[in-house]
């Protein structure tokens, strides 16, 4: 049930506007969100690469409806990377990237256009970039984008969502030599006819998944906050005899910052899924819906003295 309030109001501009207008929100964003701009996004990449984190960056953008906002969120991440590359903070930090925001809904050839110029630039930059999971609507094009990337740019990563019925299969065929695949249960309102709805059905196809994943000869990326599935992919990674740099744990920025540490300590490769932008309110909505024990956090950080 929480679940569908939180995507209900992810699309919701007048709650938007009225949590916005709360001055406490702005405690709840520094929790999650590096910032406003590029400098601020350097700013905290340099504080969790001191902490021996690996950093993927997301902008978070306006909705892209023109050729024209399509190729300044190209220019936004050609510059990131850039920016990344001169502070001497790659290879520890990549990038993710929604298709969408670089015109996929407009034509896929503007979208692989973009995508190219920023692969070029991550390449350049000595990192990689990784193509964020959209809506289930968008995944084979995502996906057919991938492999044309791929020709050109092979470190280039993927996401996959264990809600999605057909992600198993997804896995099979993304589990192969130099792919890096990114798994997590997912975050968008999907129909019962393409996803799973209970949330056991989730974490029993997570786990399929990753035991594609983890016997198979890419590398996999393991987005999960759940201690359980965190244990069962350290179990995993030993059963299958995959060294600490074989695979990797991936967390959201300002969740579960103590199993961060814990995991790093151990030698694991953790990395902290960091974004930044104005467009925050619609990413934090769908992260409190993929897992609500965040607003959990969001009390916390409200309350918690400075």
């Amino acid at each position: 049930m929480l679940r569908s309030v939180f995507l209900a109001a992810a699309g919701s501009s007048r709650l938007e506007r009225l949590v916005g207008a709360v001055p406490a929100s702005r405690s709840m964003v520094r929790r999650f969100i590096a910032g406003d701009d590029a400098d601020q996004a350097v700013t905290a990449v340099r504080a969790l690469a001191d902490d021996g984190l690996a950093i993927t960056v997301d902008f978070l953008n306006p909705e892209t409806t023109t050729a024209e906002q399509a190729r300044a969120v190209k220019d936004e991440y050609v510059a990131l990377l850039g920016r990344l590359k001169g502070a001497g903070l790659t290879p520890a930090a990549e990038v993710s990237l929604k298709l969408s925001a670089v015109g996929r809904r407009l034509d896929d050839k503007i979208a692989f256009e973009y995508a190219s110029e920023i692969c070029s630039a991550a390449t350049e930059a000595g990192t990689a970039v990784t193509l964020d999971a959209e809506d289930h609507a968008s995944t084979d094009s995502t996906l057919e984008i991938l492999l044309d990337l791929r020709k050109d740019f092979p470190e280039t990563g993927a996401v996959l969502q264990a809600h999605l019925r057909r992600t198993e299969g997804d896995c099979r065929e993304l589990a192969t030599a130099g792919s890096r695949v990114r798994l997590c249960k997912g975050a968008y309102s999907e129909p019962e006819s393409v996803a799973f709805q209970d949330a056991l059905d989730v974490d029993k196809s997570f786990v399929r998944c990753l035991n594609i994943l983890m016997s198979g000869e890419g590398y996999p990326m393991v987005a999960t906050h759940d201690p359980r599935l965190i244990a069962i992919a350290e179990d995993r990674a030993r059963w299958f005899d995959r060294a600490a740099d074989e695979y990797e744990f991936q967390f959201l920025h300002g969740v579960r910052p103590e199993e961060q540490a814990r995991l790093a300590a151990g030698g694991n490769v953790v990395r902290v899924y960091l974004p930044y932008g104005r467009q925050w309110y619609g990413y934090l909505m769908r992260r409190f819906a993929e897992r609500p024990a965040n607003v959990t956090l969001l009390v916390r950080s409200l309350t918690e003295r400075r």
